[in-house]
Order: structure tokens, then sequence, then C-alpha cells
């Protein structure tokens, strides 16, 4: 088939959309497939890359300073007068194309999909719409994201954020519907985000859950080598807690360090390892210092290619304490190398983190409870051990061969019966 897969967020960014889109573009190609993605560019010029495998078609693009692009590392925040100032605009900011069609356009016609494959709800995705629409071509649709993702970030909207939220929400939906099949990664995303009675245009196309899947194949228990705890300076001596991800402000990574200082008057030794980068990540090292904990708290930056799946292994446990996860490759990752999770009990996790089986769920925006959790783990290497045997058997759920071959199957279908 030939194939497109259209998304606004696209590697080298670093979210779990821009990652799924990569992998899914990856795997497809692998298969024989003709693949091509469409992005926006990020240098804000039109350009076509060859991967090995792929063609990735960079659209034309701004620069928009209030979000930073994932791509370059976020300078600290300026500092007056003995405080952090919080960044409202970034110079290396997220390029987005706002209204691509010609480009788009130009480049289908002499590629003639069979599929398109839409990840965001986005400008691209509108221009993508209406080409395929007006060359008859199929498009399906898969949701990554709630509203919180996009509105969190937006620090001015204040008591507008909930009737933000309830018209983003609205917009979200009507992106899948839009599509002749959907997909979103868990039932609780697909429930939660699009409730038919309420938003469905009548009738309602399918949408099934459909896991984002993880290459397995990369992520396993192990002994992490030595080099990897001296590269990024990670105790050998200590019970490690991790997180990695995006440092914004949806993540609620602030519950995790005040857990974490919670923690350490049960486990005095321990050591939290925090991988990623993020607009929130001065507001979380300001956190850290304030609760007199910096020199247990250790802010590694964005870790990529070979060295992640090592970094895992250097862990004794996971927390994540996001209440807006559509599923969390992240998590997925950590389980595939037999970590035990403490993760809250909301948006789609407990599909993954199964509480008092390979982890616990506690409630959101709870640090006691999280503390609690992370201490009966690593306190128990028996219990650690059972629930690391539990996470390794619901990570081969999601296997990302699992993924492909059903989406092939979706696309044949769609392509037959449009």
């Amino acid at each position: 088939m030939n194939i497109v897969i259209s998304s606004d967020l696209y590697y080298p960014m670093i979210d779990g959309v821009a990652a799924f889109s990569f992998n899914l573009a990856h795997g497809l190609a692998k298969l024989g497939h003709n693949v091509v993605v469409l992005a926006p560019s990020i240098t804000g010029d039109f350009v076509i890359e060859n991967d090995k495998q792929f063609r990735v078609v960079r659209l034309p693009s701004i620069r928009v300073p209030f979000y930073p692009d994932q791509i370059e590392q976020i300078p600290e925040a300026r500092t007056i007068f003995g405080h952090k100032i919080p960044q409202i605009a970034y110079k290396n900011g997220i390029h987005v194309s706002f209204y691509p069609y010609n480009d788009i356009q130009k480049f289908l016609d002499a590629f003639h999909p069979d599929i398109i494959h839409n990840q965001t709800p986005g400008p691209i995705a509108l221009s993508v719409y209406r080409y395929a629409k007006k060359r008859h071509i199929p498009i399906v649709a898969t949701g990554h994201s709630y509203p919180e993702n996009l509105t969190a970030q937006l620090k001015f909207v204040g008591v507008a954020k909930r009737p933000l939220n309830a018209v983003v929400r609205k917009f979200y939906t009507s992106f899948l519907t839009r599509a002749e099949y959907a997909t979103m990664p868990t039932e609780l995303a697909v429930r939660d985000l699009a409730p038919k009675k309420r938003l469905f245009r009548e009738p309602p196309k399918p949408i099934e859950p459909l896991s984002n899947g993880v290459d397995l194949s990369r992520f396993h228990p192990a002994p992490a080598p030595k080099s990897i705890y001296k590269k990024y300076q990670i105790p050998t001596n200590k019970p490690i807690v991790l997180y990695v991800g995006r440092l914004d402000a949806e993540k609620s990574l602030s519950v995790a360090i005040r857990a974490f200082a919670k923690l350490l008057t049960k486990i005095p030794n321990a050591h939290f390892v925090i991988v990623g980068d993020g607009n929130d990540k001065s507001n979380l090292e300001k956190l850290a210092h304030r609760l007199k904990i910096s020199d247990s708290v250790q802010f590694t930056g964005k870790i990529l290619g070979l060295d992640l799946p090592k970094v895992y292994r250097t862990a004794n446990v996971f927390v994540i304490t996001s209440t807006t996860e559509t599923q969390s490759i992240v998590l997925i990752e950590a389980l595939a190398s037999g970590l035990p999770a403490v993760a809250v009990q909301a948006g789609a996790l407990p599909e993954l983190v199964q509480n008092q089986q390979n982890g616990f769920l506690v409630p959101p925006d709870d640090p006691t409870a999280t503390a609690d959790a992370l201490a009966i783990i690593l306190n128990n290497p028996k219990l650690a051990r059972k629930m690391s045997k539990y996470s390794l058997k619901i990570a081969k759920n999601h296997d990302l061969r699992h993924t492909l071959a059903r989406l092939i199957a979706i696309y044949t279908d769609v392509i037959k019966n449009f």
C-alpha cells in the first residue's frame, strides 16, 4: 500500500505522538509498504527527507514561541532578585504548518496514496481532510490526547479553562468521527474522550481501542552496564526511583517530587532520576530545592537512542503522576524493562498498572499515598520481583508487531469498503 502518516508532532520532537508516528512509519516500511510522513518543517522551509526506508515531507511552517520545540534543550529560566521567572516565550519554539494544503496536494498527487493515517487534530489534519475529500481517499485517525494536554500549557486561560476544555474535547472528537475509521490507545481513552451519546455525529464511526505499541525487542530486564551509571552519574548503591517523559505542567511531576520528599523520611538513601525536558523543568528544580532534596533528585535531561533502555534498567521502580494519559509509551517501556510501577488512578494508566499486581494505583495529587506505595516496593524485594514478572506479562500485550498487524488489517478493510 501507499500509506501517508500525517502529524503536527514528529521526530525529532519528543512526545508520545511523535514517537508513535516514527515507530509506525518505520514498522510499516519494514513490512514492505511505501510510506510517506507529512510533518511540519523544523526549519520553516519545505524539504523532503529521505529516511533509509521512507520519506518525510517537511511542510513550510512558522515558529510559535509559546511552546518549546522539544528538540533543543530548554534554557534555564532567568533569575531576578534570586527568583526564577516563569518563561512565556521560547527562542526554540514549536514549528506549526498553519495551512499547507497546496504543498500537500502537489506532493500527494504524485505519490497516489491508498490511505492516510492522521495522528493529530491540528492544521495539517485540516488540509489532509480537504485533500482526501477532493481526491476520494479514505482516512484513518488516531486520537492520542486529552484536552488538558493542550490547555495545561496555557497559563493565561484561568477561569476559561473548563469551557475551553469542553470546546477542545468537541473538536478532538470531531477529528475522529470525520475519518472512515478511528482508534485510540485504550478502552478508557475511548470512553472518556468520546462518549457517543453526547458528541458523536450519527451514525457514529467505528472507534477501536488499539495500543500504540512498543518495540519490545529494545526493552527487557537485565543489569544495566556500569558505563551507563558513569555516563549519567546515577548512583549504583542506592534504590532508584525513575521517571521518563516530558517535564510539562500537565504531567503533574510536582506531585512525584513531593512524594519523593516524603519517601526520603522512610528511605533516606533513595535517589530520584528524572529523564526528560520541558517547560516546567525550572519550577520542578526550584521545588526540589525548596524541599531541600536537590542532592537526591537528579535531572538528566533528554536521553535517547540506545542509552534509554539501559537507563530503565538502573531503576528499582517507575513512577508516573500524570492524570491526562491516553496510554503512556514510557510506562509500557518501563514495564517491558521489568519495573514495578506506581501510577495515579486516572486517565488510562489503570489499564497498564494493576493495583497490587505489577505496582500500585494511588489517588491523583496525593504525595503521601504515592510515597507509601514507593516505600512498600523498595522495602520488599520479594514483592518487587513478583511485580516485575507481572509487568513483563502486561507489556507483552503491547508489542508493536501486534499494533502494526491490526492497523494493516484496518487499512485493508477501509480501502475495500470505501
